[in-house]
């Protein structure tokens, strides 16, 4: 992109005297930017749009860029149209948050052959070849899904406990790891039964849907573990309606991902017992990394954030207050 305009302007330098040389000057400013074409999962969750917010803060034009963003509606094949769009347009920088895992291997080909670095941002892709990324950055969520499993055995220990399990967007790296964690977790309890992993694909109303058909079929667990914070809610609204208790005081317990502040305010008031941090503010991580490679730094291929745990008895407000999401 940068190349291109630099051509231009040299084509129009014998037409500066008509023009004027405030557009060339415009032009110029215009060049210092660096283009990035971001692909967006989409705004199913108060996550998402956390991240959203992040990354356009980072990349603005204060900042050095002029950002192309595209929201693909949790539809994997908008991004190809979006990343492939970018590449037309000669961006100098693709960043994707990937909706699934698997069938990336061609549209990164051609990121890779048009020269353009692609940088990853909070899921993963599953590619045998690692070249067609330059770097990722994002969560452990594995390490999300242990911690909370480790909460759950100091809980119950060996005690029986039925579990309720929803699962986000089938294929993303988030859900397929949370639920990797849950799954080994309760091969080495027997005492553990899971009762049910349902698809809340990451949303409140599909949360809420499946908890209550959950329901309505005369399902029952002890415990309830819900991969973010959005399938939370709409699972607490279909207890809440179906006359089931939870949290502190009642007789099923939520283990939750995220920490979205409205989930860390039912996790003050004892109706969330255990909130999993997942830290959406990557924006000044993916600026910091297009600069390293402005600079022609060598990229990490993986930069794990730190995260932590919250418990309804460790919880306070002041850190509620503090945090920005």
């Amino acid at each position: 992109m940068r190349r291109k305009i630099i051509i231009f302007l040299l084509c129009l330098l014998p037409l500066c005297c008509f023009a004027g040389c405030n557009r060339a000057k415009e032009e110029e400013t215009d060049e210092k930017l660096i283009v990035v074409g971001f692909s967006q999962v989409g705004s199913e969750s108060d996550w998402r749009l956390a991240n959203t917010a992040s990354m356009v803060s980072a990349l603005s034009e204060e900042n050095g860029y002029h950002l192309l963003f595209d929201n693909a509606k949790q539809r994997q094949e908008n991004q190809y149209l979006a990343i492939r769009n970018f590449i037309q347009q000669d961006v100098d920088y693709i960043v994707i948050a990937p909706i699934s895992e698997t069938g990336w291997e061609s549209v990164l080909a051609e990121a890779r052959a048009a020269g353009i670095p692609v940088i990853l941002v909070d899921r993963q892709v599953n590619v045998e070849d690692q070249s067609l990324y330059r770097s990722w950055v994002g969560s452990d969520f594995y390490r999300e899904g242990t911690e909370a499993t480790a909460w759950i055995d100091r809980q119950f220990a060996d005690r029986p406990l039925r579990i309720l399990h929803l699962q986000g967007t089938e294929g993303a790296t988030a859900s397929l790891m949370r639920s990797k964690a849950l799954y080994d977790a309760a091969e080495t309890h027997p005492s553990w039964q899971i009762e049910a992993s349902l698809k809340g694909d990451f949303t409140e109303a599909k949360g809420y849907e499946v908890t209550r058909d959950f329901l309505s079929e005369g399902g029952k667990f002890d415990l309830l573990y819900s991969e973010n914070d959005n399938m939370t809610f709409g699972a607490m609204q279909a207890m809440d309606e179906a006359g089931i208790t939870y949290g502190e005081e009642g007789t099923v317990k939520i283990v939750s991902f995220d920490c979205v502040k409205n989930a860390l305010e039912e996790c003050l008031k004892g109706k969330i017992d255990l909130c999993v941090e997942c830290n959406p503010l990557h924006g000044p991580r993916v600026d910091a990394l297009i600069k390293a490679c402005e600079a022609g730094e060598e990229l990490p291929r993986l930069s794990y954030v730190e995260e932590i745990a919250f418990s309804s008895d460790t919880i306070t407000r002041e850190l509620i207050d503090s945090r920005g999401y």
